[in-house]
């Protein structure tokens, strides 16, 4: 089974989004390994590309890409200075007051950044601790401060606005570079743009970026095919039941795969060369099986994601969102980079 990687796409996905905020700063954000992709092969590409601050959700994911980069590349931490965390050649992203004192006691001088809660409530310092430890924090010379939008993919929902003006609030006057848009909100318009936007999703062809490159391609080779006859079920818990003499192709992958379980008998398919084999019974741990009736000659491999049922197509079926497509990728796939 094969993972096609196109990393070129990555690159003009990235290209376009900072094409899109003339005026900001162009981070790429490359967390969970690249989301799923490969960090160790998608930030050098990206810094050849011209960005120069890579974001990461832990210190572990900060210290393996450290090294793949020159030193004007920076290596921002979501999750801020935890404790015991190694963040020699990191820029920890401050959450709380508590980070902020902790991080200056064990790391005066070293850069730092902050994130401001503006209102979605998962991280970040809301108005009243900020307001009380501001002046500090700006004595300090934090590098930026950025908040994040919980809606931005809404383009329409009340929240981007409301975030936006709390941003304003805590942040206007500051003198420090700001950044509050990923890729949604790149999309929103330059009044989320400030300093610095951060894509994610979106170079790695995912949503709400609809005009973004197909990235990934999911190739799973064909083990056995057979004849079905009607009556006959197909599968785990014999969820499905042939209504016809069928042809039905079993391929090399599963749920340990990441090709998630709800995506059985969903209306997702495999394909074949842009024809449509529906998912038939059950996904089990490490087979698939698919209706193939319609094919003239069964290919040795069968396509999930392909540019017929891109990540968010995969996504819709399975009830869940590209993300978790892509990040849910295993490791027992071979993988190509092109």
């Amino acid at each position: 089974m094969g993972l096609q990687i196109d990393i070129a796409a990555i690159v003009a996905n990235w290209k376009a989004l900072a094409a899109k905020a003339p005026n900001a700063r162009a981070a790429a954000v490359v967390k969970a390994d690249g989301y799923g992709l490969g960090a160790a092969r998608i930030v050098p590409a990206l810094y050849g590309a011209g960005a120069r601050d890579f974001f990461v959700a832990l210190a572990g994911e900060g210290r393996a890409i450290r090294p793949l980069l020159p030193d004007d590349a920076t290596v921002n931490v979501l999750s801020g200075h935890m404790e015991r965390a190694d963040l020699s050649g990191l820029v920890p992203v401050i959450n709380s007051a508590g980070q902020f004192f902790r991080d200056r006691a064990m790391r005066p001088g070293q850069p730092f950044a902050i994130q401001l809660d503006s209102g979605m409530n998962r991280l970040g310092m809301e108005p009243a601790e900020w307001a009380a430890i501001r002046d500090e924090v700006l004595a300090a010379g934090p590098s930026f401060i950025m908040s994040h939008l919980a809606c931005a993919d809404e383009p329409e929902h009340p929240a981007n606005a409301m975030q936006l003006r709390a941003f304003h609030e805590m942040t206007d006057g500051v003198g420090v570079p700001l950044s509050l848009a990923a890729t949604g909100g790149i999309l929103l318009g330059p009044d989320y743009h400030f300093d610095m936007v951060r894509p994610g999703v979106g170079l790695y062809g995912g949503m709400p970026f609809a005009d973004a490159r197909q990235v990934v391609r999911l190739s799973l080779p064909v083990i056995q095919t057979r004849e079905v006859l009607p009556g006959e079920i197909v599968g785990y818990g014999a969820t499905w039941t042939a209504d016809a003499p069928r042809r039905i192709a079993t391929v090399a992958a599963g749920y340990a795969d990441g090709i998630l379980r709800m995506l059985s008998s969903s209306g997702a398919s495999l394909y074949a060369d842009g024809a449509a084999c529906p998912i038939v019974g059950r996904v089990s741990m490490d087979l698939v099986t698919a209706d193939v009736t319609d094919l003239d000659e069964v290919p040795a491999e069968l396509d999930l994601i392909c540019p017929e049922q891109p990540i968010d197509a995969v996504a819709d079926y399975a009830g869940t969102i590209g993300y978790e497509i892509l990040t849910s990728l295993r490791h027992r796939y071979e993988r190509h980079y092109l």
